[in-house]
């Protein structure tokens, strides 16, 4: 009896574990980005951190992703993060978590204007968090980041502000970084507007891409990628 104790004990843990890893669902496409849109309160400020990092960092052919930046310097607010709240799963040996997007924190590299107004007019509470593991390339360390979550603290009502709220959080994968590299974060180039607009059936007609363009100047394409995603969830 207390064998069969001790194993169901065990399988209640398993699947503690499973459910709670698997409550962060994954965003594999721009379609499912547009799906959950309405779940993210600071919609934009999230839209606007993951259009950075998706264009910051270093994808290669085998879809490592690669830091271009120091996360223990701070670079872009980022900090260590030890999932206290039990978030995410459990890190392996040889991980850590890092929370990227904290206006407030001082690094020799800053986020850009456009992502610290937008985190500046909602409270600050869009994160990118990045796990991270640390190799050593040719005397050198390579840092690999094999999982990517978007998500934010809760609202100051909640009382949590220093908390991530579950709801909100998502697993971003290779493919969706790379769908949204397609928007970069210095063309204006209406051809390429049109292209984008086709290829992910918004509904933008050419006057609308001629006003986008000209309120966004060269983040024009950054422009566009809220207008697909939010227009839809608005809608």
């Amino acid at each position: 009896m207390k064998m069969f104790g001790r194993m169901m004990s065990c399988c209640v843990a398993l699947l503690l574990t499973f459910s709670s890893v698997s409550a962060v669902r994954k965003l594999n496409s721009i379609t499912h980005l547009r799906s959950v849109g309405s779940d993210i309160s600071s919609q934009e400020d999230c839209l606007r951190l993951l259009h950075w990092f998706a264009n910051t960092v270093d994808i290669n052919t085998n879809d490592d992703i690669r830091l271009t930046f120091g996360p223990n310097l701070r670079d872009y607010g980022s900090h260590q993060y030890r999932n206290d709240e039990e978030l995410l799963e459990a890190l392996p040996r040889g991980y850590q978590y890092y929370s990227l997007g904290n206006i407030h924190r001082e690094g020799s590299l800053r986020l850009p204007p456009h992502v610290i107004q937008s985190e500046q007019d909602d409270g600050n509470r869009a994160r990118i968090i990045i796990r991270v593991r640390e190799q050593n390339v040719d005397e050198r360390i390579s840092r690999i980041i094999d999982r990517v979550y978007i998500t934010q603290h809760y609202e100051a009502a909640e009382h949590r502000k220093r908390d991530y709220d579950p709801k909100p959080t998502y697993g971003i994968t290779t493919s969706l970084l790379r769908a949204i590299r397609r928007f970069p974060m210095d063309s204006d180039n209406i051809n390429l507007l049109r292209s984008l607009r086709n290829r992910y059936r918004s509904d933008a007609d050419d006057s609308q891409l001629s006003e986008i363009r000209n309120t966004w100047g060269h983040l024009a394409c950054l422009g566009l990628l809220l207008f697909i995603v939010i227009q839809h969830t608005s809608a």
